[in-house]
């Protein structure tokens, strides 16, 4: 006897889904407050015009909020792409914005056809976008990717993050790959060896699926028009199941050698904006539903977009963890960092929720994600929640104060020697709890750099942003940048003497990184001194701007990249500095004496690191940010028990040793130059 969704659908799995045993496609779609549904369906020769179309009967294909209809192959015919046209009430005051003259993305598509005509200002107000608004691939192509022998790796004191664009990654013609797959996800996997070369443990891709190219300020991928497929253009394949076997290749690959993979997902905002944004999909299928409104139907906008998702509602919470498994489960990957992830504290009136949301206990207990990495961007536009603040109490969260008072340090600000003891011990002041240790050093991601704002280069080169190509009149990008040109705006007139205390400065931000407890992470090209010429939020920028200059690399392959990679490797080799709980009792903080000073104008610190309870040597660092040279005193042991791993004022090879080829020390009094580090490591057995 024939179930009946045999004949009328089913209202689960949401999508369209292809039954290859009965050759049939259900089609499911939710919306609360619709009257009426039709599905269209176009031919690959015409996606104006649909060669077919279903409305459904509510009476049988509709259950609960979801509408759905089983199509047989000879329904379906010759038609390649889909999407629906929604029926219900427009009164914006209330929330609702139907209108059937828009042709609607399902929100979960698995691939997204933009058709030859697309126009994202065709789908704004309130004329037809057909043929020029996105469309659905219906899945009839099966994927047959062999995930025989992949491996996930899970990395813990050894982890070192590295943020990556996709696109900018490989997109040059000097980055060393075919050009067939230069700036996509097989440009990715040429680069593998360089990546394992470098020591990086886990990629962290920003956002990968499918975002609205016509966006003018969507380079980074920020403006999401779906959450399951990924982005076209990030492929060489001409179709969904072929973009998603060469995404997954990636991941294999990247697993093979002992990397994860972390994407940077949005899932509090859409690309289409406010109430004059385009209606792609979430807006016409149903708008109250999917977005958080304020008063008289307006939109929220604690993102800075134009509008928030309404994540508090059970559809959304089901939309989010759906792609979140898709991600996880069909695609391996590793685990996940949510941008603006306060927004999914937000309650449905606005509100920063006290306890914890339902969207973050649906996410930290899915078995399929939720023990893997959880990244909280732990701020929002309106509200700031890192550390304890934030609810999630699994999860990792990126640490803007690390960023803030290590850059301050650095380039020599008075005052902050307390703060910079705070980010290497883990930064207890935000994670940790005076009864106990609820929360853990490892859950602090700590940066010096991302993709949003200056580069490690431009740190020390440029005092303020230069964003004029971005079309906003250097309006755009933080002013609160705390850089320093090291005495000359930019590379024009920046001599030899400049030119090396820059690189001093960017091996001291590398060192301190590497040494602190935490989870450390920096953006792709530092490590070879990449410039975006002093632009420090090039969003819109796809071209020479952000993609990575290999001939950089070239330059400073026994230099910097040297230098990076060395570090790197030095902090894995010594699981006692990226331990799973806080220093306590094994650090002893020094000054260039035996006293810490924290006086205003101090600019010096020093500290052991005993690693006997992690059975590893001792670490001995010394930290100067003033601007002539200082003697510290060696305050544990004599110079026999120590070699010399690193000494940021010195130049290559010497600033930074291989293991077993360590300098020794000959006198307990060490020279540290004028802003630069030394470290030193116990010798075995003293």
């Amino acid at each position: 006897m024939a179930h009946w969704y045999d004949a009328d659908g089913a209202p689960l799995p949401l999508g369209a889904t292809w039954n290859p045993a009965d050759q049939t496609c259900n089609f499911a779609v939710y919306s609360r407050h619709a009257t009426g549904v039709t599905l269209l369906l176009f031919d690959a020769a015409n996606t104006a015009v649909p060669s077919r179309q279903f409305t459904f009967d509510f009476t049988r294909q509709k259950t609960g909020r979801v509408w759905h209809a089983r199509l047989s192959r000879a329904d379906v015919g010759t038609a390649v792409y889909y999407g629906y046209t929604v029926d219900g009430p427009f009164d914006p005051a209330k929330g609702l914005r139907f209108d059937t003259r828009k042709v609607l993305l399902d929100p979960y598509t698995r691939a997204v056809f933009l058709p030859p005509n697309y126009s994202r200002r065709d789908s704004i107000g309130s004329s037809s976008n057909a043929g020029r608004g996105p469309l659905g691939e219906i899945p009839t192509l099966a994927t047959s990717f062999d995930w025989t022998g992949d491996q996930r790796p899970r990395h813990t004191y050894d982890t070192v993050i590295y943020e990556m664009h996709v696109r900018g990654f490989t997109r040059r013609a000097n980055s060393g790959v075919t050009d067939a797959a230069r700036g996509t996800f097989a440009g990715v996997v040429e680069k593998i060896p360089y990546l394992k070369e470098l020591g990086v443990t886990v990629v962290e891709l920003l956002p990968v699926y499918q975002f609205d190219p016509e966006d003018g300020g969507n380079y980074w991928g920020y403006m999401p028009l779906n959450f399951f497929a990924p982005h076209s253009t990030y492929s060489s394949a001409s179709h969904g199941a072929g973009r998603l076997d060469e995404f997954r290749a990636m991941v294999k690959g990247l697993h093979a050698a002992g990397i994860e993979v972390v994407l940077d997902v949005v899932y509090n905002h859409t690309s289409e904006m406010g109430a004059s944004g385009p209606t792609y999909s979430f807006r016409g299928i149903d708008n109250s539903t999917y977005y958080l409104l304020g008063p008289n139907g307006s939109y929220r906008d604690d993102a800075g977009t134009g509008n928030v998702m309404r994540t508090s509602h059970p559809a959304v919470r089901r939309l989010v963890t759906d792609s979140l498994r898709f991600w996880s489960s069909d695609l391996h990957i590793d685990g996940f960092r949510f941008d603006l992830a306060s927004v999914f504290t937000r309650t449905d009136d606005g509100a920063v929720s006290a306890d914890e949301p339902p969207i973050l206990s649906a996410i930290s207990d899915d078995p399929a994600f939720g023990a893997g990495r959880l990244i909280a961007e732990p701020w929002d536009l309106n509200v700031y929640q890192l550390g304890r603040a934030f609810p999630g109490i699994t999860w990792s969260q990126w640490n803007g104060k690390f960023r803030d008072d290590v850059r301050s340090f650095v380039k020599g600000d008075s005052g902050r020697v307390g703060d910079l003891m705070a980010r290497l011990y883990g930064s207890p002041d935000l994670f940790s709890d005076a009864r106990d240790d609820a929360y853990r050093p490892q859950q602090s991601v700590n940066f010096v750099t991302c993709h949003d704002g200056f580069c490690l280069y431009d740190l020390v080169s440029y005092n303020t942003k230069h964003n004029l190509a971005n079309g906003n009149h250097n309006t755009d990008g933080s002013d609160n940048n705390l850089s320093w040109n090291s005495g000359v705006e930019g590379d024009v007139g920046a001599g030899p003497e400049i030119q090396s205390l820059r690189r001093r400065q960017m091996k001291n931000f590398c060192t301190l990184l590497m040494l602190a407890n935490g989870t450390p992470m920096f953006c792709a090209g530092d490590e070879f001194m990449n410039t975006q010429a002093g632009n420090n939020n090039p969003y819109n920028q796809d071209n020479d701007t952000s993609w990575l200059d290999w001939d950089r690399q070239a330059r400073e392959r026994d230099d910097m990249f040297r230098f990076f990679k060395l570090m790197i490797a030095f902090r894995k080799a010594h699981p006692s500095i990226g331990r799973g709980r806080f220093w306590r009792d094994d650090i002893r903080w020094y000054g260039v004496e035996r006293d810490v000073d924290f006086s205003f104008t101090s600019h010096t610190l020093a500290f052991c690191l005993h690693g006997g309870s992690e059975q590893d040597r001792d670490v001995y660092a010394m930290i100067n940010a003033y601007w002539e040279p200082l003697t510290f005193a060696l305050c544990e042991g004599g110079p026999a028990e120590w070699v010399r791993v690193v000494d940021t004022t010195r130049n290559s090879p010497d600033d930074i040793f291989e293991p077993g080829h360590e300098a020794p020390l000959s006198t307990a009094s060490i020279r540290v130059g004028p802003r630069s580090i030394v470290v030193l490591l116990r010798n075995r057995g003293t």
